[in-house]
């Protein structure tokens, strides 16, 4: 059973950049899309950025597109997701997650990230 390990959150200005890490142990990521997701406090949890399993296509949420970066190095079993231009809608638990077929079954406990205006 892999586990998924997000690191990276923080607080941050409006404005300003963070770069999460997502680590995988105890399995692969490799031959897997990995996804990112968030959920705000009374939100439902929201489509981030994924990643194919070599990475030659990423695909953005409406609401960060050419604002975050998703990337992968499938040798050190880490997916990244680079924040800029962050704002306060931003805030939120972010987690990564593994897909399997057409579900993303296995999900890390998520990172907290805080937007100050």
């Amino acid at each position: 059973q892999v586990q998924l390990v997000e690191s990276g959150g923080g607080l941050v200005q409006a404005g300003g950049s963070l770069r999460l890490s997502c680590a995988a142990s105890g399995g692969t990521i490799s031959g897997y899309t990995m996804g990112w997701f968030r959920q705000a406090p009374g939100k439902e949890r929201e489509f981030v950025a994924s990643i194919t399993w070599d990475g030659a296509s990423t695909y953005n949420g409406d609401s960060v597109k050419r604002r975050f970066t998703i990337s992968r190095d499938n040798a050190k079993r880490t997916v990244y997701l680079q924040m800029s231009s962050l704002k306060p809608e931003d805030t939120a638990v972010y987690y990564c997650a593994r897909k399997w077929s057409t579900e993303y079954t296995d999900w890390g406990q998520g990172t907290q990230v805080t937007v100050s205006s």
